[in-house]
């Protein structure tokens, strides 16, 4: 970016231009609260109730030794005969909204529209009536990685007729639902979905084609997302009144150090990651210049007579851009880029020239991908204002994982600061953040971790038949913060400028304001 933008923004940071009518640690009016879960991971009844198989039935029935625990979701915590249970969780929490998926083959079996499911759909109608007699709106995503098993026989989302089947899926979705879902997420952060095809055995549906699948599948998705749009605004917005995004997910990467090639490398990182799929639809409508140019000419290298990375049409860059009425994001920690060659030949990881790595001193939590970094919350609301415009932002996950015990005073602290950072973000620095989701609302099956990490705001007792939900202390932190329409001011200001000094001197770029992001 511009210095010039650079500068005259740290201008008005000093000069305190930018500024509310509350206090920094309120949030604003208006501001929408949610929990979120999944269908694979919380539903169960696997192949009960007409549901048809999809990619993760398959996946882990066919390879439990890819599941840390040998697990399986078959019944996981069983939210299809226990939803109301969840609903009363939420009531607890004092949210106002919940997010959850759909099961694609829980609706449509086969994935087509030959055969539809009347008791998913009557169990969906359940939930969603459920949660609006309490006061709590649903935010639904029509895809959370359970494709039909069918549709993947026919080469799942590297085949671009995945796009049709997606359509009419939607329309389907939109015509049942949409008269009482006004929120929609077509995919959840579809960059997992396209690394399932280039990294073999780590998620459904193991396909091993790095740097050329999750290309291919990437491709589709958007064209996808962007006539599942379409549709709902041609045919269903003018009654229904929804609005439509898709949730992204993206580490914030931050220079190793203060040199020209690691800050190119800490951009370049985030235009491989998040500008993948956010370039098209809140950008330019198409790839960001720099993938398209190091895929172009990696492919060139590679001999081959066309690059990995598929073209637009001028007709679809045109379609895609502003495909989106606001950005969902899924963040929850951060990295450390330089620049260097990492990752099988040929891969996306390869193609970016990017290597991270985590600063010891960050804080670790049960996942090992997962460290404690609330300063990279601010960074990433300022760099999707200052890239894409500021466009309405709703975090539409973030979260802490433990072991599961109910005094989970790591998880309290690891959103007391994450919120902290994103209320600066909205109250200081101006981003249009309208919604924050907690990950998760209760302990799930977790992928492949299966249920070694827990991520939830309840625990969930899998030993008893009848899966109990218990609040932990986070859930209780939650309720408060809620009620009261702040995060408390004592903590607030106990974080504000809580950092050693010794890592201020290690990494000092990370210390700047926001607006200084690799400066």
């Amino acid at each position: 970016m511009h210095l010039a933008i650079w500068m005259t923004l740290c201008m008005l940071w000093e000069m305190n231009a930018i500024g509310v009518g509350h206090e920094v640690h309120e949030f604003p009016p208006n501001f929408h609260f949610s929990a979120a879960t999944a269908a694979y991971q919380v539903e169960g009844a696997w192949n009960t109730s007409g549901k048809g198989e999809n990619i993760w039935d398959r996946f882990i029935h066919t390879h439990p030794d890819w599941i840390l625990d040998h697990q399986n979701a078959d019944i996981a915590a069983d939210s299809y005969h226990h939803y109301q249970d969840d609903i009363n969780a939420l009531v607890q929490l004092n949210v106002s909204m919940y997010r959850f998926s759909l099961s694609w083959s829980r609706i449509l079996p086969t994935g087509d529209l030959n055969v539809i499911n009347h008791d998913g759909v009557e169990y969906y109608n359940a939930l969603i009536n459920g949660l609006l007699s309490v006061k709590i709106q649903p935010m639904v995503t029509l895809y959370h990685w359970d494709l039909p098993q069918p549709l993947q026989d026919l080469g799942g989302w590297t085949n671009p007729i995945m796009a049709d089947y997606f359509e009419q899926y939607a329309s389907v979705a939109f015509s049942l639902f949409g008269d009482r879902v006004k929120w929609w997420i077509t995919f959840n952060e579809p960059s997992h979905v396209s690394s399932a095809y280039a990294d073999g055995h780590q998620f459904a549906p193991a396909v091993e084609s790095h740097g050329i699948g999750d290309y291919l599948a990437t491709h589709t998705i958007l064209q996808s997302h962007t006539r599942a749009y379409e549709l709902y605004k041609k045919q269903f917005r003018r009654k229904q009144h929804g609005q439509i995004g898709m949730a992204l997910f993206s580490f914030w990467y931050e220079p190793l150090t203060r040199s020209p090639t690691d800050i190119a490398a800490a951009e370049r990182g985030l235009e491989f990651e998040l500008g993948w799929f956010a370039n098209p639809i809140f950008g330019s409508g198409d790839y960001p210049k720099v993938m398209r140019e190091r895929v172009d000419i990696n492919s060139k290298a590679e001999g081959r007579v066309r690059s990995r990375l598929p073209y637009f049409s001028r007709d679809w860059i045109k379609r895609m851009k502003g495909s989106c009425d606001f950005f969902g994001l899924n963040h929850y920690t951060s990295t450390l880029a330089t620049t260097g060659e990492d990752g099988e030949k040929p891969s996306r990881e390869r193609d970016s020239g990017v290597v991270v790595s985590e600063d010891a001193s960050w804080p670790t939590t049960n996942s090992n991908w997962l460290r404690v970094v609330p300063w990279g919350m601010r960074k990433m609301l300022n760099y999707i204002r200052l890239k894409y415009n500021n466009p309405p932002v709703f975090i539409t996950e973030n979260g802490y994982s433990d072991e599961g015990q109910l005094n989970d005073n790591g998880r309290v602290e690891f959103y007391s600061g994450y919120i902290s950072e994103m209320l600066k973000a909205i109250n200081v620095d101006g981003c249009n953040v309208i919604g924050y989701t907690a990950w998760s609302l209760i302990d799930n099956f977790e992928w492949n971790q299966g249920y070694t990490k827990k991520f939830g705001l309840f625990s969930v007792d899998y030993s008893n038949k009848t899966r109990p939900r218990r609040a932990k202390k986070s859930a209780n932190f939650f309720q408060e913060m809620i009620s009261n329409n702040r995060v408390p001011e004592e903590i607030f200001e106990l974080l504000r400028d809580s950092v050693p000094e010794e890592n201020k001197e290690k990494h000092p770029l990370q210390f700047h304001v926001p607006f200084r992001l690799w400066m």
